[in-house]
């Protein structure tokens, strides 16, 4: 069974939210039930820091073993930062998707959407029905 974090927000489409130390900043990444759908990961192409996307457009790609998938903006926001670090081992996605895996850290445009998100329960079921 996949690990999933009840402190998150989810996607339909399997991102995470997760807060950071800024208010209103949150990472995103792909959860573990994505990673381990996907296989090993070999590439993310990342936006530019200062790239805005509106709820649930394309801000990328994650390339695996298996499988070529767009990455999904869970809400509107700016991007003010992406995790150039997993360039070094693209395995840590698939190590620690909530942790270090994280994939962009992003702005919310109206933090009070985070409700119109997946709870972890929510989650548990949606990715329950999937398999």
């Amino acid at each position: 069974m996949a690990e999933i974090p009840e402190s998150l927000r989810y996607t339909e489409e399997h991102e995470y939210l997760r807060e950071t130390d800024v208010d209103g900043e949150y990472h995103v990444g792909i959860t573990d039930y994505a990673q381990g759908e996907l296989g090993d990961v070999v590439y993310i192409e990342f936006p530019q820091i200062g790239d805005r996307f509106d709820r649930m457009e394309a801000f990328g790609t994650i390339e695996a073993v298996k499988a070529v998938s767009e990455l999904f903006c869970p809400l509107a926001g700016e991007i003010v930062d992406v995790n150039t670090q997993l360039e070094a081992d693209w395995s840590v996605v698939n190590t620690d998707p909530y942790g270090d895996g994280w994939m962009i850290r992003l702005r919310l445009d109206n933090p009070g959407q985070l409700d119109d998100l997946l709870s972890a329960a929510d989650y548990r079921n949606h990715s329950e029905d999937a398999e």
